[in-house]
């Protein structure tokens, strides 16, 4: 199989996320045949959740369509590296490969800061490639956070 890459609907949803006012982070669960499964952008404030980031609602609703509580073969792709909340499901979830766009000096959690995938707790982790489709994700985000600062959300 040739490898093509879901980032660009995990920038949709992130696109998506934004023009609700969320943070514009976007997630997406693709299975082994290639075939998206599951698709979310952040929810947060939406659902008044702070669970409800887009890697756990395109997690849990991939979960549902297959009648499982694993993912195993699945990738996810997502615009922003999980913060920790979100390695540990990630890591719960048997996900194969996690593709992700911008770092999260602050916030992430397989990279930076917790680093969830390298402890010993972790009995699973996914092989990880960062910085897929990073620029577009992280002007999303600077753009996003540049109209909060200013009011012009």
């Amino acid at each position: 199989m040739v490898f093509r890459s879901h980032m660009s609907l995990a920038l949709e949803e992130a696109r998506a996320a934004a023009d609700r006012g969320e943070v514009p982070v976007g997630a997406v669960i693709v299975s082994p045949a290639g075939r998206v499964v599951a698709s979310a952008g952040n929810r947060t404030r939406e659902m008044n959740d702070p669970t409800a980031h887009a890697e756990i609602l395109a997690i849990r609703a991939a979960c549902e369509a297959l009648g499982s509580e694993r993912l195993i073969g699945h990738d996810l792709y997502v615009t922003l590296e999980p913060c920790a909340m979100c390695a540990g499901a990630i890591a719960n979830a048997r996900i194969r490969r996690l593709y992700y766009g911008a770092s999260d000096a602050k916030s992430g959690g397989v990279a930076h800061g917790a680093r969830v995938f390298s402890h010993p707790q972790c009995h699973h982790f996914p092989e990880v490639y960062e910085g897929v489709n990073a620029i577009e994700a992280e002007a999303l985000l600077k753009a996003f956070f540049a109209g909060k600062r200013t009011g012009t959300e």
